[in-house]
């Protein structure tokens, strides 16, 4: 019964830390393409409140259940599809550093990258999810 508790708020907060990855490089997005002051420091405040308020928290409670999970379940550490799963975390982890890395270049005025940019980089996490999404449902090793 503990682990269906743990494994439901692990959903709940994945799900909230995924939409602040989806939400902050779209931010961005619309970030490049503003040039009134105002409006730019309002950016820089929405996207402080998004990393900190929302993503931070929710990227470590949802490694901290992961794990619970896995502490839970440790038959999983002998069976591939994990640690796929777990390289992709990895891979959204990274991702997430590196919206820390952007929102700093914004909060200092010294974002070089383009609006092309960032709206690429924006679909990278939905193909992170959708390996992960795969590897924990379809388990195809």
């Amino acid at each position: 019964m503990l682990y269906l508790y743990v494994k439901a708020f692990h959903i709940v907060f994945i799900v909230s830390w995924m939409a602040g990855i989806f939400y902050l490089p779209r931010l961005f997005v619309y970030h490049t393409q503003t040039t009134d002051h105002e409006a730019s420091e309002r950016f820089k405040t929405m996207e402080r409140k998004l990393y900190r308020g929302i993503m931070w928290p929710a990227m470590v409670i949802s490694i901290i259940t992961g794990l619970w999970m896995l502490y839970l379940v440790p038959s999983w550490f002998s069976q591939g599809w994990l640690h796929a799963k777990l390289l992709f975390v990895l891979g959204l982890v990274a991702f997430h550093f590196h919206c820390g890395a952007w929102l700093k270049a914004f909060k200092e005025d010294r974002n070089k990258k383009s609006e092309k940019f960032f709206r690429i980089v924006n679909e990278a996490p939905v193909l992170l999810l959708i390996g992960i999404a795969i590897f924990v449902v379809v388990k195809p090793f």
